[in-house]
């Protein structure tokens, strides 16, 4: 059994080492024959990939990097508001900045040091076919190389436009007229490091935005909205640029590590998967970066295959399981689009009547609390729910009420990632990471399976008498009770388990 990933950004890189850990060997091809290591690029990662980077190896990447803990936002020249951001009761922090080449880096140094991943480098992709396995048609400085594989996960990328036609896919949606303008500073900026500043309006970027992250090293972050036709090489040339940042820094040294242009995007492929093949990342979805939903959305998709996969690939699930791939990533990549919609009408209005809404929000927050939480800068990034999913058995005890507010998150429950919490001396997550487990309240035993008991009430809220199911991606799959007679709570996953009490002895769930 072989798997292939296209693609080795970060997305490709968890995938590879996903499925490693998992005991698949993995065929990892990219047509860059090095890394560009310079420029920040996706910063911003959150708690739960950080969960799945530690997961592998790579716990130095929350270590490493930089969590800002006060949201500053201001409208022209006044500050609307500043929030602190709460921990979240975890070992981990509730994201970190640090730049996308130091991921790449660590993630690099576990890969070389895994020896089911075989990396080929200067493998430009041509085509994808499926005759009862993936062959990938490569090119290289040698000529023409084929690659065979029993599945693959293509992590290509928002350029992976090949792959993606030799899939029948393609990322319809829409751009974003105006241009993004981001430069990765080194400045002495006392008292910024732990702020992350967001400017609707400025007097120094006029009907626009500006946005200010903080990153390890002394770096900052700055991405100026800019319009369509702007020419960064005229401004360099000029010393406007110089001027620009200037105008938020002030007259002290500073220096420019990197900078660029971009223009946001709004994508979504019919598909995520095809066949044999699963898309993920930039090359199955693309979003405006206000929240950081890109990045780690593609690691979820990553961790999400790969536990599929692995499963397919051992012979312990059907096929069939790879459709709940698409259900489930496809979903939480048209919430993602939705979210990051909404935060792209409020930052750059497409037409007078969202002018006059974001005007009259930004104007009556400088003096109302109550207005604060409609001014939109972004919702940071959180897990997707697969409450809809049908690797999910709904618990009518425990219904879902739908996105909670900003930073916050819903009760465990079917469909829902585990906490973080500790269980005995290690944490919930580590153990559901190595299988499927079932975690049982006191008096409840479990057969065929790996289980862990839990205590009533805590961190879950379980009751007396249950037992809960969580999939190797640390999502509840099933809330069981003693005396329940449901089969298939996990289709296509092979494989009995037997939840007994112990007084009565009556099994209650199967597969």
């Amino acid at each position: 059994m072989r798997a292939a990933v296209l693609g080795s950004g970060p997305v490709g890189q968890t995938a590879a080492l996903l499925l490693a850990r998992w005991g698949v060997p993995v065929v990892l091809v990219d047509e860059h024959e090095v890394r560009d290591p310079v420029g920040s690029k996706a910063i911003c990662q959150q708690r739960d990939t950080l969960d799945v980077w530690a997961s592998l190896g790579a716990g130095c990447l929350a270590e490493e990097g930089l969590t800002w803990t006060t949201a500053r936002t201001f409208h022209r020249e006044t500050e609307l508001f500043s929030l602190k951001l709460p921990d979240g009761g975890s070992a981990l922090p509730p994201f970190v900045n640090i730049s996308q080449a130091r991921v790449e880096e660590v993630l690099d140094e576990l890969i070389a040091r895994q020896p089911l991943i075989d990396v080929r480098r200067g493998h430009r992709v041509t085509g994808v076919t499926q005759p009862g396995c993936v062959e990938i048609e490569c090119e290289t400085k040698d000529g023409p190389r084929r690659i065979e594989a029993d599945y693959a996960i293509a992590c290509a990328g928002s350029r992976g436009d090949t792959v993606r036609r030799a899939l029948g896919q393609h990322l319809d949606g829409f751009s974003f007229r105006d241009l993004f303008l981001i430069c990765d500073i080194r400045a002495d900026l006392p008292g910024w490091a732990a702020e992350r500043r967001f400017h609707f309006d400025p007097p120094w970027n006029p009907g626009r935005q500006v946005l200010i992250h903080p990153c390890p090293g002394s770096q900052f972050r700055i991405d100026w909205q800019v319009p369509d036709d702007y020419d960064l090489a005229a401004e360099e040339t000029g010393g406007a640029l110089d001027r620009r940042i200037r105008a938020i820094i002030g007259d002290r040294p500073y220096e420019v590590v990197w900078r660029s242009v971009y223009r946001f995007h709004t994508r979504l492929v019919d598909r995520m998967r095809v066949g044999r093949v699963l898309l993920a990342g930039d090359c199955a979805h693309l979003v405006a970066p206000f929240g950081a939903r890109g990045l780690n959305s593609g690691v979820a998709d990553a961790e999400n295959a790969a536990w599929k996969l692995a499963w397919v690939l051992r012979g312990d699930a059907g096929e069939d399981l790879l459709e709940s791939y698409h259900a489930e990533r496809h979903a939480a990549a048209a919430e993602n689009a939705a979210v990051t919609t909404a935060t792209m009408d409020f930052l750059v209005p497409q037409d007078d009547g969202q002018r006059a809404r974001r005007l009259d929000v930004l104007t009556r927050a400088a003096g109302d609390p109550a207005v604060h939480e409609q001014v939109d800068s972004g919702r940071l990034a959180e897990p997707f729910w697969y409450t809809g999913s049908p690797l999910t058995t709904s618990d009518p005890t425990r219904p879902f009420a739908g996105r909670p507010p900003r930073g916050a998150l819903p009760p465990p429950g079917p469909g829902v990632l585990l906490p973080d919490v500790t269980v005995g001396s290690g944490r919930l997550r580590d153990l559901a990471r190595q299988g499927f487990l079932l975690l049982t309240t006191p008096g409840v035993r479990a057969e065929g399976i790996r289980s862990a008991e839990i205590p009533v009430g805590g961190a879950l809220g379980a009751r007396p008498g249950e037992a809960w199911l969580v999939r190797p991606d640390a999502y509840v799959a099933a809330v069981l009770r003693v005396g329940d007679q449901r089969a298939h709570l996990v289709p296509g996953v092979r494989g009995v388990t037997r939840v007994v009490d112990d007084v009565g002895d009556r099994a209650h769930a199967a597969e």
